[in-house]
């Protein structure tokens, strides 16, 4: 009589305990994902007034969000980042011998308005270059390694043009000169805009995150008090 009192002493002290933990854990993740959604309606309407304002900036200021559609060719070469925008420039010097070795025009990209001189100026470092359009205008220089040496070309019709050293094409000293509006363009990417590349966990994954370590710490308790007492309980709860 007294091991069958013992039993079921043993069971409902452990359906207690289990009820318990189970009711606290629902408790905390009812709490957590209600809290989650007040909070996200609270914010939405923000965030969509800021959506508006983002969208009526984003009309006046699209120009400025886009950039030459480059081909491999351009953007292959070893210096090569992002577009310089000299457009409302006349005349605009690009260096033939830049880079820490030479072998790169500096910049290598630029994006100019219709009738814009460009001017190639050599550094007279890496040894013999020159300027050999391979898209585009045809324009053509000598080829020379004498430092200061210039060479120029007015760019009249709108488009994308490429061109290279032609003793250094293998080590990708290319360059490119997009003129004018009328040319195919890309959206500018800005890899380090609202913390680069992180991931933000939403408000509702977190408090759920948090709800099921509450349950989690629960179901450990009650597997320590088996171990302890190997499902045996003599005693009061344990708190």
């Amino acid at each position: 009589m007294t091991e069958d009192r013992d039993r079921d002493l043993s069971r409902r002290l452990f359906m207690r305990e289990t009820m318990v933990g189970g009711t606290a854990a629902a408790g905390a993740i009812a709490a957590s994902g209600t809290a989650a959604a007040q909070e996200e309606e609270e914010e939405q309407p923000e965030e969509e007034g800021e959506e508006g304002e983002e969208g009526e900036e984003g009309e006046g200021e699209g120009e400025e969000d886009v950039e030459p559609d480059w081909s491999s060719f351009v953007e292959d070469a070893p210096n090569f980042d992002s577009t310089d925008d000299s457009r409302g420039e006349e005349e605009v010097v690009v260096e033939v011998g830049g880079g820490d070795d030479g072998l790169a025009f500096e910049p290598p990209a630029i994006w100019v308005d219709p009738g814009t001189n460009v001017v190639w100026e050599w550094t007279g470092e890496g040894g013999d270059h020159n300027v050999n359009s391979t898209e585009g205008e045809e324009f053509e220089s000598e080829t020379t390694a004498d430092e200061g040496f210039t060479f120029e070309h007015t760019f009249e019709e709108e488009g994308i043009n490429e061109y290279e050293c032609t003793p250094h094409t293998a080590q990708d000293m290319h360059g490119g000169v997009a003129v004018g509006e009328e040319i195919e363009t890309r959206e500018v990417i800005d890899e380090g805009a609202e913390g680069g590349s992180g991931v933000e966990l939403p408000e509702s994954a977190r408090a759920v995150g948090v709800a099921l370590t509450v349950a989690f710490g629960s179901t450990l308790g009650l597997a320590y008090v088996f171990m302890k007492y190997g499902g045996d309980y003599q005693g009061d709860r344990i708190e």
